[in-house]
C-alpha cells in the first residue's frame, strides 16, 4: 500500500481500534490456484505481541485450508469510514480552480502467518467470545448457550478456527491533511450538510484529527 507521509498512521492504538470497530476484514491469502479473497470478521486479541492476534474461523467446507501455500505472508484489510470528496468543498475553488475531486478513506492493513486451529474447545470459546462482543450492545445479548446444545456441537463441527500473530501493521488515514485549514474547513463542512452517515463518520475523524 502506497503511504505518503501525510496520510501515514501508524499508532498502534487507533489501528486497533479500527480493527474493532470493523471487525467484517479481506482476508487475502495465495493458495495453489493463485490470489484468493475471503470475506469473515477477525477478532483481535491482546497478546504479548504489542500488535496482537487476530482470531477468526471459515467453514470447513472452504478450500482455502487444503489450498494455502504454507509459510507465506497474508494480509488482513480493515476498511473504515470513506467519502467521496468534490472540489466544490474547497475554498481555493475560487481562487485558482486548481482543484480535483478526491476520496477520503481509512484503512488498516495486518499481516502475518496464518494458521488452521482445528480443536474444538479452542472453537467454543473463540464463538462466546465472538458473540459476547458483537451482542453487547443489545438489551438481551444472545449467548451459544441460548441454542440447543447439540445444534451448536454440529456447527462447531462445521468450521475451522484461524489465527493471525500480526507481524506488520499499516494504516492510512486519507482524510484531507494534504490540503489548506480552508480547504478542509470546507470539506468538513460540505460532508456535514450531507447528512449521509458515512459522510458524517468521515467528518468526525477530519474534526478529532484538527
Amino acid at each position: 500500500m502506497y503511504i505518503p507521509k501525510h496520510f501515514d498512521e501508524s499508532r498502534v492504538d487507533c489501528l486497533h481500534e479500527l480493527m474493532r470497530a470493523r471487525p467484517l476484514a479481506t482476508l487475502i491469502t495465495l493458495s495453489s490456484d493463485g490470489l484468493n479473497a475471503d470475506h469473515l470478521p477477525l477478532h483481535l486479541s491482546e497478546t504479548v505481541d504489542a500488535l496482537g492476534t487476530l482470531c477468526g474461523h471459515v467453514a470447513r467446507a472452504n478450500p482455502i485450508r487444503s489450498h494455502l501455500i504454507e509459510n507465506t505472508e497474508v494480509l488482513a484489510i480493515f476498511q473504515g469510514s470513506d467519502a467521496y470528496i468534490t472540489p466544490s468543498w474547497y475554498a481555493t475553488k475560487a481562487e485558482t480552480g486548481k482543484v480535483v475531486p478526491t476520496w477520503n478513506y481509512i484503512v488498516a492493513h495486518a499481516y502475518g502467518t496464518l494458521r488452521f486451529i482445528d480443536d474444538a474447545m479452542w472453537l467454543r470459546a473463540h464463538l462466546e467470545s465472538l458473540v459476547a462482543q458483537h451482542e453487547a450492545a443489545f438489551d438481551s445479548p444472545w449467548r451459544l448457550s441460548d441454542a440447543p446444545p447439540d445444534f451448536i456441537e454440529k456447527l462447531i463441527g462445521a468450521v475451522v478456527g484461524v489465527e493471525i500473530a500480526i507481524t506488520r501493521l499499516l494504516g492510512k488515514w486519507k482524510i484531507s491533511q494534504n490540503q489548506p485549514s480552508e480547504n478542509t474547513a470546507g470539506v468538513i463542512h460540505g460532508l456535514q450538510e450531507t447528512g449521509v452517515a458515512g459522510a458524517l463518520e468521515m467528518a468526525g475523524f477530519m474534526m478529532r484529527a484538527t
